[in-house]
Parts: structure tokens; C-alpha cells; sequence
């Protein structure tokens, strides 16, 4: 990640005498864009750029395409998210690209097998539900909307053509996804080549002066910068955000790998969630999710360097924070007390979900244990019910079972926990 360079700041404004103003506010503003950043390419015209924006007064122009294709965001999505909410906090304008013609196409990066394309309605239904998610980190006021269909779908194949001829096979394969799936002999669809392209056309028509994207994307924006030098364009400058790993530590964040924390997720389920998070991932999350003010976030990395933060209470605000950043500060309070009732004091909270149990179920009023907890919807299957179990996460009354053949004498208003965050009350019937 980026160390903020005041030196070069300063060697910069006495080169080219910048005010002591102007080289005041530059110093602001790289430090906020550099925060958390993998990579920013070229640096030198990041600086040019600032510089005529902050002395003509005319905020930059910093573009984010997205294409549409799953519905649902979790907080590995909203790193960049939130470097655009840095930029809009520094005055400049952000340029969100839906990539409602490119995601019909779908982006190749990091695939071994061509992608499915998508229908116009699917584009439109995912776009929606985007939309609506990231404008919970973004201010709404402060962005535009793109929908690149507005200067894709024109293009004649004549155009497609002259596009196409900017770029060669060779720079293609320079992708590792491509070159693999190339010298595997996987196909690869004439059609794939287009995205980048695509995508490199969308800051051509944008005229972007910056574009955020995750390190996997380093290929699609740099080719931004190709096509508008050859339309005779300023070039942007590339920003890159880290990916995020997952609560597991290791992998990134993903729906598929399980590892995830849904930005519309219930708020106790992300306080929990949070909590899980691995120690040693605490401050790359505050410093890539979260809101926390730069100062604020120096002086936490400090007090858990010298041992006066304790990790326990830097990981509950961390909870609390992303709570607060999508559900508000009083669902933040309610998830954090619940968290604090349930798992450090060990209670029962107050509200559990209540399920009907009909007596003609029972045999001689009991029920096996794998039978109970998948009745009461708190398994999805029998071999999760038994390895709960056997792993010692499910309680009745705050007891501790694990005996997989246990009988349960059921009785009415008992409590079946399993996990830290799973409860179900009984209701004889």
C-alpha cells in the first residue's frame, strides 16, 4: 500500500512554485487518495492533475465501472466504494459507469471458461439493486450515473473496427487469465477480447481524469489510458485498491466461498459477523471498509502497536462502525448490546425466534437431537445437525449437548441455541 510522500510534495512545489496554499491542499488530498491504495500509476500526473484542479478550481473526474452481473454486494465490493467517498469528500466528481452493454459480454478477468451472457432484463434488475446498495457508502447528490449503452450500442461495425485495430492479439494475451486459457488450448471467444476494450472506450467518451479499480482489474484500466492517448486524450491516471480477504483470512471475500459480510445483511448477523474477523485483518479492514477518519484510524493502529487499545475493544468498535455505516447508529447500538447480552455475558436474548412443535411429533413426548434442531430450522441438514454437535456448538437451556443420539424430553418454552448467533424457542402445540 501507498506511504504518503510529503517530500515529494514539497520537491514538486518548489520546482514549479506552488502557492503555499495550493501545496498545502495537495499534501491533504494525496494523503486521503493514498490511503489504503495498492497502486497509482502514473504518480507524477496524479500530482499534475491535482495541481490544475485545486489552482483552476475544477474538480477531477474519477470513473468506476461496474457491470452488474450478481445482485448482492458484501464489503469486499465496497473498498473502492469507499475511496470514491474520499474523493467526493475532496470535492471532485465521481463518474459510476453501469456497464449495462458490457456485462452482456462479462468481464473475462480471472475466468477459465467463457461467461455466460446475460439478458438486457437480468443487466437492468442487477443494476437497480446495485445502485441502490453502494449509494449507502456513496452520496448520491455527488455522483453520476453512466449507462454505457448510451455510446457502445451507436458504434457501427465500421467503428467496432477502427476500435479493434488499436490493440493487438498480442497485448491481449499479455492478460494471464487469456495466456493460460491460450496455451491450455481453452477457447477463448473472439467476442472476450471486446470487454477491455469496451471498458477502455467508456473512459474515452468520459474524458476520466482518474480510474479506481481492484488490483485484478490493472489490465482493463490501463487500457483507459491507451485508448485515449490514441484518441488524443489526457490519460487518466490508475488507482488500485488491495482485495479484501475474508473472515476465514485467506481467501477473498466471496458469496461462494462463504467468507463474506452482506452489506444487506441484518445488523446483529454483520455485528457477529465482524466479530469473527482474524486479529491480524483489523486494521485492513478499518483502513479499506470503513468510514474512520484518518486520524482516528492512526491513532488506533498506535494504541494496539504500544498495547493500550485492546484487540477486543478494537474489534467491537470495528463491528460497530460497519453496522453504523448501513444500518445506523441505533441498529449499531442494539447489535452491539445484543452481541454483549449473548456471547460476554452468555444470556439468552431477549428476542428468539418462536417455532411451533405439535405433540403428535414427539414419541413419548421426545425427540432425537438432529431431528429437534433441524425442525426448528437451525440446520440445513442432518450431517451439519451432527457435526454441531459433535463440535460442541449446540446448547438447550445454555447446556452444553454432545451426544448425537441424545433423546430430548421437549418441553414447552425451551431454548435450543446453536452457534453463536442461531436460537429457536419451542411452542408445544
Amino acid at each position: 500500500m501507498h506511504d504518503f510522500d510529503k517530500e515529494k510534495v514539497i520537491q514538486l512545489s518548489n520546482e514549479k512554485s506552488i502557492s503555499p496554499e495550493v501545496q498545502a491542499e495537495m499534501e491533504r488530498q494525496l494523503e486521503a487518495i493514498q490511503r489504503g491504495a495498492a497502486e497509482i500509476l502514473p504518480m507524477e500526473t496524479l500530482k499534475t492533475k491535482l495541481r490544475r484542479s485545486i489552482e483552476s478550481k475544477t474538480p477531477l473526474k474519477v470513473k468506476l465501472g461496474l457491470d452488474p452481473t450478481a445482485p448482492d454486494l458484501h464489503i469486499g465490493h465496497t473498498v473502492v466504494f469507499n475511496k470514491l467517498r474520499d474523493f467526493q469528500n475532496l470535492g471532485h466528481i465521481v463518474q459510476l459507469v453501469i456497464g449495462d452493454f458490457t456485462a452482456q459480454i462479462g468481464d473475462p478477468t480471472g475466468k477459465s471458461e467463457t461467461r455466460k451472457q446475460l439478458t438486457e432484463e437480468e443487466v437492468q434488475v442487477n443494476a437497480r439493486t446495485y445502485t441502490d446498495q453502494l449509494f449507502k457508502v456513496l452520496d448520491r447528490e455527488k455522483t453520476e450515473i453512466h449507462f454505457n449503452s448510451n455510446w457502445l450500442s451507436p458504434l457501427t461495425f465500421a467503428d467496432v473496427t477502427k476500435l479493434a485495430a488499436k490493440c493487438t492479439v498480442a497485448r491481449m494475451l499479455e492478460r494471464d487469465d487469456f495466456a493460460k486459457r491460450y496455451h491450455s488450448g481453452q477457447a477463448i471467444s473472439v467476442h472476450e477480447f471486446f470487454y477491455p476494450l469496451m471498458q477502455g472506450y467508456d473512459s474515452v467518451a468520459l474524458h476520466s481524469d482518474i480510474e479506481l479499480g481492484g488490483t485484478d482489474q490493472t489490465f482493463n484500466l490501463l487500457m483507459g489510458r491507451h485508448l485515449q492517448k490514441e484518441y488524443g486524450q489526457e490519460e487518466q491516471v490508475i488507482l488500485t485498491m488491495p482485495l479484501l480477504e475474508g473472515l476465514d483470512g485467506v481467501k477473498k471475500m466471496s458469496k461462494s466461498l462463504g467468507n463474506y459480510i452482506g452489506v444487506d445483511e441484518a445488523p446483529r448477523e454483520m455485528y457477529g459477523k465482524a466479530m469473527s474477523i482474524p486479529d491480524e485483518l483489523m486494521l485492513k479492514y478499518y483502513e479499506l471498509a470503513t468510514d474512520l477518519p484518518l486520524e482516528e484510524f492512526k491513532q488506533l493502529k498506535k494504541g494496539l502497536a504500544d498495547g493500550s487499545v485492546h484487540p477486543r475493544d478494537a474489534k467491537m468498535k470495528l463491528a460497530y462502525t460497519l453496522v453504523r455505516m448501513y444500518h445506523g447508529k441505533e441498529a449499531a447500538q442494539e447489535a452491539e448490546q445484543h452481541f454483549r447480552t449473548v456471547f460476554q455475558q452468555r444470556e439468552i436474548p431477549d428476542e428468539i425466534k418462536e417455532v411451533e412443535v405439535g405433540n403428535s411429533e414427539l414419541d413419548q413426548g421426545k425427540l432425537w437431537i438432529v431431528a429437534l434442531l433441524s425442525r426448528l430450522g437451525l440446520v440445513a441438514s442432518n450431517g451439519e445437525a451432527r457435526r454441531l454437535i459433535q463440535q460442541g456448538g449446540v446448547r438447550i437451556n445454555q447446556e452444553k449437548v454432545t451426544d448425537i443420539q441424545l433423546q430430548v424430553e421437549v418441553e414447552d418454552g425451551m431454548v435450543v441455541q446453536v452457534g453463536r448467533r442461531k436460537f429457536a424457542r419451542v411452542k408445544l402445540v
